[in-house]
């Protein structure tokens, strides 16, 4: 089955903290050589980075906006730059708590800010990368579209709920995209996270105490890169691979009738 080793060229936007930095360093290190570019907001962290290697590039982009002449502009100046890219991480995330008992205190710019980064401008990236994707499947050469949701896609957390709904609306549209690729070589996999050893609690003042339940960072690398590597459609580790298997395998043979597959 075709997997991430055969990709050349790797973008993963996200990637100057947590998950995202993480799967860099691995995809770095894997026998197949890819290049790898880090895409973040922070320039500081890109230059630590790179100074890994010289097939570790960089890439500055902030993903939370509503302009998509701007994204349009960073996806052209990417493919100009790498024209072999092949494969597209979507790591980039934040979350905010909401409490629907005080909606008084529910920031709407917060909202704006968590279903842009999350969902809107992720789906944008998708359909602007996706014709030099499928001009490298009508080449004969496979490629990969590869967000990163979460165990809360599948089961949710009350008091973040809106991080939940962008990140549950990102499974449903892998699904629905892996369905409509199926004939081209176009892959795309799903990564789903459970509680991950991260930064992005840190502004919520939860950090101590999800500490002593999260999984490491490291433990979850290896099961992502092991999955990458074998080209799983899902690739799940700890609680969200429970909760995937109890809940979402049901969903598939209703899926394929309802699709006729």
């Amino acid at each position: 089955m075709t997997g991430i080793k055969d990709a050349k060229c790797i973008l993963i936007i996200g990637a100057t903290s947590g998950i995202g930095r993480a799967l860099a360093l691995a995809l770095h290190d894997l026998d197949s050589k890819p290049t790898v570019i880090v895409g973040g907001r922070r320039q500081e962290r890109l230059d630590e980075i790179s100074r890994h290697s010289d097939r570790m590039k960089t890439a500055r982009v902030d993903i939370n906006t509503r302009d998509v002449d701007k994204l349009k502009e960073f996806v052209d100046h990417t493919l100009s730059a790498y024209p072999d890219l092949d494969a597209v991480i979507f790591s980039s995330g934040i979350q905010h708590i909401f409490d629907f008992t005080k909606p008084e205190t529910i920031d709407i710019t917060k909202f704006e800010d968590e279903i842009t980064t999350n969902y809107i401008s992720v789906f944008k990236l998708i359909l602007l990368f996706l014709p030099h994707l499928l001009k490298l499947s009508e080449k004969g050469r496979p490629s990969f579209i590869i967000p990163v949701t979460s165990s809360l896609a599948i089961v949710p957390k009350v008091n973040v709920p809106n991080y939940c709904a962008t990140k549950a609306g990102l499974h449903s549209l892998d699904t629905s995209l892996r369905l409509q690729l199926a004939n081209t070589k176009v892959r795309v996999i799903e990564i789903i996270p459970p509680l991950v050893e991260s930064e992005l609690h840190d502004h919520q003042g939860t950090t101590p105490a999800l500490s002593k339940f999260w999984m490491p960072l490291d433990e979850f690398t290896k099961i992502v890169i092991e999955g990458l590597v074998r080209g799983d459609p899902e690739v799940a580790a700890g609680q969200a691979s429970r909760d995937l298997e109890r809940f979402e395998k049901v969903k598939v043979e209703a899926l394929q009738k309802l699709n006729g597959i």
